[in-house]
């Protein structure tokens, strides 16, 4: 039972992640909008930190399969 509370939790961090992008997301629309000309420099930093945010939640995920099978 223990073990499953533990793996719920790591996934939570799939929760964090996903308003992470969409709030990135928003906050590079409005940036774009606002400075067309710099569009290419706000991409390229949009992508990288959505690769990040992304991988907390694939490490969430892997933890949470590892506490179900390795016990």
């Amino acid at each position: 039972m223990s073990i499953a509370i533990g793996a719920a939790i790591a996934v939570l961090t799939g929760i964090g992640a996903g308003l992470g992008i969409g709030y990135a997301t928003a906050k590079s629309s409005e940036a774009i909008a606002r400075q067309p000309e710099a569009s290419g420099q706000i991409s390229k930093n949009l992508i990288l930190g959505c690769a990040l945010a992304e991988a907390t939640a694939i490490y969430g995920f892997l933890i949470a399969i590892l506490l179900i099978f390795m016990n």
